[in-house]
């Protein structure tokens, strides 16, 4: 399980001590004009394609230096913030642990509005926004669409069929749908026997469910009283022109498995859908190809992030998760183009374990939080967290966080070569993102780190003010960083001043 647990279960450890935007062409050159100032994030991605860029923004190593607070606003009611926060319109949406939405002022960092809470969530979690509307998790139980006004409850559809089923997955709205996920993990259970993950999209003038897909095959692998699975933790990528979501799937349980079957003996054979891409068609969830990446995973090695990577004018449909592999695809159907391993590998292409084992990546390690692309290349940050498993014992929580540096990585899109790695001095669970000639993560100690894109140096370093492990937002002049372990959480405006 990716995020999830590594970030859900991060945000609960964590938690209990304590249309512009998008990416731009990347081709500025003599002759053009410059490009309009980024002033908004307005998906989980940045863009529908989840690129996570603003490769012309104003912030760049020339100017982080200058960069300075110019607002924090406490969300004391929030909780975790394993999110990242929306800009539209001149205003920052943002959803937290406790199901509360906020909106806040981009200029002042005043809050707007606040809705009321809807429950607890493991996370991750966020909002949509889109005309009139802001979508959100409803607990751990559904979604919600608010009033952008004020916050108001408009409707509410509940996508979990079993209590111990939950919604784990910051929404995204395209072509009038909301997309999100169910996923065999909340308060109320872990990996509850027979629970399977199931990808829905909702209309979202009425909340109705327009169509939905089990990302489980068949009988759940043979012993539906032992096993679970499933499910996406993450928005998928989107393509319009070909009109394809592609959503990254989580691992299959019990892993690596019980007294009685040890070594995921409950579930002979590959375990579909389970660590793969599954390509759905937006206006139906037919299925159009999938790719699995590991078949019968015993380490809990989800595939849940997917970015679209342009390549010589060509998408590349680039797949990546807590396995700690890159996986380079053709979009049209599903062929693999090229598969590159980054960080910590120890013991994590065995078929079986025959007594403790230390695996990295663990359960929290690996590609554990949204990449970025731009310009060909992808950029991710790697958690080199290993875990001790062993082969008749479900290890669902827990991973050697703090042990070893992690690792940004830029990896061509194109050939999968590794462009450049740098070691960063912690473990970095704030993702990626491009700001101009910058690749921008935060740490699980609240420092900021931005690298060089060009080859990795490490140029400037700052301080949230609070633990993070959500994924900052950035605009063409400021970064936006949830600051969901600070004392109280917070939303930072981190940037140059006029």
């Amino acid at each position: 399980m990716v995020g999830k647990l590594a970030l859900g279960g991060v945000a609960l450890a964590l938690a209990a001590t304590a249309c512009s935007g998008g990416a731009e062409p990347d081709q500025d050159g003599p002759g053009r004009p410059a490009p309009a100032p980024v002033t908004g994030w307005p998906t989980a991605g940045g863009d529908l394609a989840n690129t996570r860029a603003i490769p012309g923004a104003r912030l760049s190593r020339d100017t982080i230096g200058d960069a300075t607070e110019l607002w924090r606003a406490p969300l004391p009611d929030a909780g975790a913030l394993t999110t990242v926060p929306l800009v539209v319109d001149g205003t920052v949406y943002v959803q937290g642990g406790t199901g509360q939405v906020v909106a806040v002022d981009l200029a002042s960092g005043a809050v707007e509005w606040a809705s009321e809470p809807s429950g607890g969530n493991i996370g991750p979690f966020g909002v949509a926004v889109d005309g009139d509307r802001v979508y959100a998790l409803d607990g751990a139980e559904g979604v919600l669409a608010l009033d952008r006004s004020d916050g108001t409850e408009v409707w509410s559809t509940d996508v979990t069929t079993t209590p111990s089923l939950g919604i784990d997955i910051q929404p995204v709205v395209v072509d009038g749908l909301v997309l999100v996920s169910s996923v065999p993990v909340s308060f109320r259970g872990i990996y509850a026997a027979g629970d399977r993950g199931v990808i829905h999209a909702l209309d979202a003038a009425t909340g109705a469910i327009r169509w939905s897909f089990d990302t489980v095959e068949g009988d759940l692998w043979g012993h539906p009283e032992v096993n679970s699975g499933g499910g996406a933790w993450y928005p998928p990528a989107v393509d319009e022109e070909r009109g394809v979501a592609y959503f990254g799937i989580a691992n299959p349980a019990p892993f690596p498995g019980t007294p009685e079957y040890p070594n995921g003996s409950s579930r002979p054979g590959d375990n579909l859908y389970t660590d793969s891409v599954v390509a759905l068609d937006l206006a139906t969830g037919e299925l159009r190809w999938y790719h699995q990446v590991t078949p019968h995973d015993l380490l809990d090695r989800d595939q849940v992030h997917v970015v679209l990577a342009e390549v010589d004018g060509e998408r590349v449909v680039v797949s990546a998760g807590k396995s700690g592999v890159l996986v380079g695809l053709d979009p049209d159907d599903g062929s693999r183009l090229w598969e590159r391993a980054v960080g910590l590998h120890q013991n994590d292409d065995l078929e079986a374990l025959d007594g403790p084992t230390e695996v990295a990546p663990g359960t929290f390690g690996g590609i554990l939080t949204p990449p970025s692309s731009a310009g060909g290349v992808v950029y991710a940050a790697v958690v080199n967290a290993p875990s001790t498993l062993e082969p008749g014992q479900p290890a669902y929580i827990g991973a050697e966080l703090g042990q070893h540096d992690g690792d940004v990585v830029a990896v061509d899109a194109g050939s999968g070569e590794v462009l450049w790695s740098t070691a960063v001095p912690g473990d970095p669970l704030g993702g990626t993102a491009v700001v101009g000639d910058l690749v921008i993560t935060a740490l699980l100690d609240g420092t900021l780190v931005a690298l060089d894109r060009e080859d990795g140096e490490i140029v400037w370093t700052g301080e949230a003010g609070g633990g993070v492990n959500g994924w900052l937002a950035a605009l063409d002049d400021r970064l936006i960083v949830p600051v969901g372990n600070g004392d109280p959480p917070s939303l930072l405006a981190l940037g140059l001043r006029p």
